[in-house]
């Protein structure tokens, strides 16, 4: 099955991460080839890619906001757990995953994407089924760091499971009381964060799977926060917790 994926900094972080079949890039007709479309071409030329001027109207109904550009290219190909602690380990980090428990809306799924790979994630977790997965608009909304991601669909019960063998503390995002705050939470070391669905919140079964709970502490007036922006402060902390350890990563 093909996809077309729109924009500009998403396509270019296709076809830089190179993990994709792409077969066309459109550009449209009138377009400056200047900045980062200039950096697009450059890769369709190296990569021997066909490149079609179009009229802007055939690219707009790809999608909202193509930017002038889109490219055809196969599905996301989807990692795997041990992958990612593979990954961990080929870089000498203690391993850093993200598990993401039915999260729905693409925008949630492409912000958390985006901070977990500035922040250096070893790895992403979704489930089966009642997930937002790797689509042309989560990709548009990670900017492309869906692309340089390792992400996996996997039974997250049996998964939590595997890392806790693998020595690695699972730790729940949620607002209960019972939730402890981070100053009570050590965010260093091996560890995986849940982040549960946009509503309500991690599955019970999930829940319980966790060694413990964590909850950002909050003084205004509105409940809670999103869970995109909650999951990316959380990630922030763990690699805060770890001294901002590590150095730009090598493509």
């Amino acid at each position: 099955m093909r996809e077309w994926i729109v924009g500009r900094n998403p396509v270019y972080e296709v076809l830089r991460a190179g993990r994709r079949q792409a077969s066309r890039l459109q550009v449209a007709q009138g377009t400056q080839e200047k900045g980062r479309l200039a950096d697009i071409l450059r890769l369709t030329a190296a990569r021997k890619l066909p490149v079609e001027r179009v009229q802007r109207q055939r690219l707009e109904a790809l999608g909202a906001d193509t930017q002038g550009v889109a490219l055809e290219t196969g599905e996301y190909t989807y990692s795997a757990l041990p992958d990612m602690l593979d990954l961990a380990e080929k870089r000498a980090e203690d391993p850093l995953v993200l598990i993401l428990d039915t999260l729905q809306d693409p925008q949630n799924l492409g912000t958390l994407l985006r901070t977990a790979e500035v922040v250096g994630v070893h790895g992403v977790l979704l489930p089966f089924r009642r997930t937002a997965t790797i689509t042309p608009a989560v990709v548009s909304a990670s900017s492309g760091a869906s692309e340089h991601l390792l992400i996996a669909q996997a039974n997250l019960a049996q998964s939590i499971d595997l890392l806790k063998e693998a020595g690695v503390w699972v730790i729940g995002l949620e607002s209960s009381a019972q939730a402890q705050t981070p100053d009570q939470v050590r965010l260093e070391g091996p560890l995986a964060l849940v982040v549960g669905n946009e509503g309500e919140g991690m599955r019970s079964l999930v829940v319980k799977s966790c060694d413990l709970l964590l909850r950002l502490p909050m003084r205004g007036q509105i409940e809670s926060l999103n869970a995109a922006i909650a999951g990316s402060v959380a990630l922030y902390l763990a690699w805060q917790a770890r001294g901002y350890s590590g150095g730009p990563i090598s493509a």
